[in-house]
């Protein structure tokens, strides 16, 4: 009899964690690989969880695909090792054993970062690897993204009749990081053929039991749950796990009057867990019957908007010409000459101070307090910066929170320079996301929802600007860049330094189809030996070799120098106000003074542009 024969009647117990005994025996690299270098170590645990009762047991072959492999250079080896999972099983098994080829996920919290025709053909090859060494059934876990699991799921069910089952993770109770309802998206796996629908991994037996109150009984298929022993601690360097069985004993009743009839564990779970699951559900009869509790109010209810004190910048460059200007936080603790160049640029009627977040990978004073003191001491607006270098996913969510309810509702989602170039070269770079997916992320945080899917309460008021780079070989790969921010939510775009009437042209003749508002980046030389090592050594910056020149021949003289910088930055004013209405003016070496000086000649030219554009347009009329 099939272990799905007996599901129609008996409540089935699988097995638990295989990495968290494997570590505890002192490994920590590639659990799969230990197939081939540890074969011994793999039995025993699969023969522990069936001496515990474990009437399932999956192979050892969760990460053991293309992708994942690839991170140990072992990408080679996935036949290899997915055949020895499944002869390590059988090995341990007895004759009462299923053996489930067990297929994990890829996707986390950034779907984006592995496309689906990746994902189909690293699945394939391990899918064909699992099923031609004969297995019970196949076990799809861990998958968050739920594109990724009905993807693999399809794909299963097209090339196998055998038993599969379906499993989701959850980093909120009842509901996906896209937004689904855990009952919703069990639904759909099951409608996709999967005999088996559940979750694991993540949540805790408590939060688990609570997301499956809400989850109707399947009409053809049966729930699983594979819970966590708890959440991790973190101690000397190694993650552990303090779950006692005796707890999962008292809970295993709940998940059966939840409707599961393949019962688990995932993350920290032991033979004991599971033995815990195992003699309190000895006999025990599944429930054919639920009621899902009727919620209070099926009415959605839509965060609270937020009331922006000022209209967006895109808003504002829409309607007529802006001019905003960088100003770097200090690097030092005196902040003397930054309130002073922050109140002269004020003074000019610039629309906004943009803050840069420790640009070249060197500490500055946070930009998020800098910009709260602006905003209250000298009422100008800030422009965060924010890169994805710094801070993981749980501090860019925090910072985009504190700058929420700070009222500073203008950012620049950035990159940011790897930290190898600044002052601390040994320190990490997080990267935990891209711009693109920090552009999406802040983009549903308007929407008033955390990256996990979590409801905010309220929704943000953002606006979005990003990096745009006109300085490379191929404009039209930048152009495409830009295109792909657009679709992850960027409002509006500022562009490195530009220093070619020229390149101005090509950048508006190229963009001209893009709805979204251009800030023209401008910065002004302050020597020769300034513009030879921006052009240089600082990626994105290329200086014209005219321009150049003409540094050059005043490189003996600092006044005339920065004059000359001036005189070469109005004359790309001038070019920029005839194609753009947005000036981004960047303070070089906290020399406000040069950017006091642009940013009045940048708001008198704009204001001739206009008005000669208004004339125009008034007699085409």
């Amino acid at each position: 009899m099939s272990f799905l024969d007996r599901l129609q009647n008996e409540i089935l117990i699988a097995d638990g964690a295989m990495g968290t005994l494997l570590y505890s025996y002192g490994t920590g690299n590639c659990i799969e690989e230990l197939n081939l270098s540890r074969p011994e170590d793999i039995i025993h645990i699969h023969q522990a969880y069936i001496q515990a009762g474990a009437d399932i047991i999956q192979t050892n072959s969760y990460a053991a695909n293309y992708i994942k492999l690839q991170r140990y250079g072992l990408e080679d080896s996935v036949k290899e090792i997915n055949s020895a999972a499944v002869r390590l099983a059988k090995k341990a098994a007895n004759k009462n054993t299923s053996i489930l080829g067990t297929i994990g996920g890829n996707r986390g919290i950034r779907p984006s970062t592995i496309s689906l025709e990746e994902i189909k053909r690293s699945y394939r090859e391990q899918l064909y690897c699992l099923l031609m060494e004969g297995i019970d059934g196949l076990l799809l876990e861990t998958f968050y993204d739920l594109e990724e699991i009905e993807t693999v799921l399809a794909i299963a069910r097209k090339e196998t009749e055998l038993p599969i089952i379906a499993q989701v993770s959850l980093h909120e109770p009842g509901i996906l990081q896209d937004q689904t309802s855990l009952n919703v998206a069990l639904r759909k796996l099951e409608e996709l053929g999967a005999d088996v629908v559940g979750i694991n991994c993540r949540l805790g037996p408590h939060h688990m039991v609570l997301s499956l109150e809400e989850v109707q009984l399947p009409k053809t298929a049966f729930l699983s749950a594979y819970p966590n022993a708890s959440l991790p601690a973190y101690t000397d360097g190694k993650f552990h796990y303090e779950g006692d069985p005796e707890y999962f004993r008292k809970m295993a009743q709940q998940f059966r009057q939840q409707g599961v009839r393949l019962l688990g564990g995932c993350c920290g779970t032991t033979p004991e867990h599971i033995h815990a699951f195992s003699a309190e559900l000895k006999n025990a009869k599944p429930i054919t019957e639920k009621i899902v509790p009727i919620k209070k109010s099926t009415i959605k209810v839509e965060p609270l908007p937020t009331k922006r004190d000022l209209p967006a910048l895109q808003d504002i460059v829409r309607e007529r010409p802006s001019v905003i200007v960088e100003f770097d936080p200090p690097r030092k603790l005196d902040t003397t000459r930054f309130f002073e160049g922050a109140k002269a640029l004020q003074d000019t009627g610039i629309d906004a101070i943009t803050l840069s977040d420790n640009s070249l990978a060197s500490p500055q004073i946070s930009n998020a307090a800098l910009g709260q003191l602006l905003k209250a001491k000298i009422e100008v607006r800030p422009l965060v910066h924010i890169t994805c270098r710094d801070r993981n996913i749980i501090g860019l969510q925090s910072h985009l929170m504190g700058l929420h309810t700070a009222g500073m509702h203008d950012v620049l989602a950035v990159t940011g320079d790897p930290a190898r170039v600044g002052d601390f070269p040994g320190s990490s770079s997080v990267y935990d996301v891209s711009s693109f997916e920090l552009i999406q992320m802040i983009k549903l945080f308007n929407e008033g929802l955390s990256i996990s899917g979590k409801p905010l309460g309220q929704k943000g008021a953002f606006s979005i600007g990003a990096a745009f780079n006109p300085n490379v070989r191929s404009i039209d790969k930048a152009i495409q860049r830009m295109e792909k921010k657009i679709q992850y939510g960027a409002d509006y775009f500022i562009t490195q330094p530009i220093y070619s009437e020229e390149k101005l042209i090509e950048i508006y003749e190229a963009t001209r189809h893009i709805d979204a508002p251009i800030y023209v980046g401008i910065m002004p030389l302050t020597s020769s030996k300034n513009a030879e090592f921006l052009h240089n050594e600082v990626p994105g910056i290329k200086i014209p070799e005219t321009i150049r020149n003409r540094m050059e021949s005043l490189k003996n003289d600092p006044i005339q120098s920065n004059l000359e910088g001036i005189v070469i930055s109005k004359a790309l004013i001038d070019a920029a106000s005839e194609l753009f209405n947005g000036i981004y003016l960047i303070t070089p070496f906290m020399k406000y003074e040069m950017t006091v000086e642009l940013a009045k000649y940048a708001r008198i030219r704009s204001s001739q542009s206009l008005r000669r554009n208004q004339h125009v347009n008034s007699i085409r009329n």
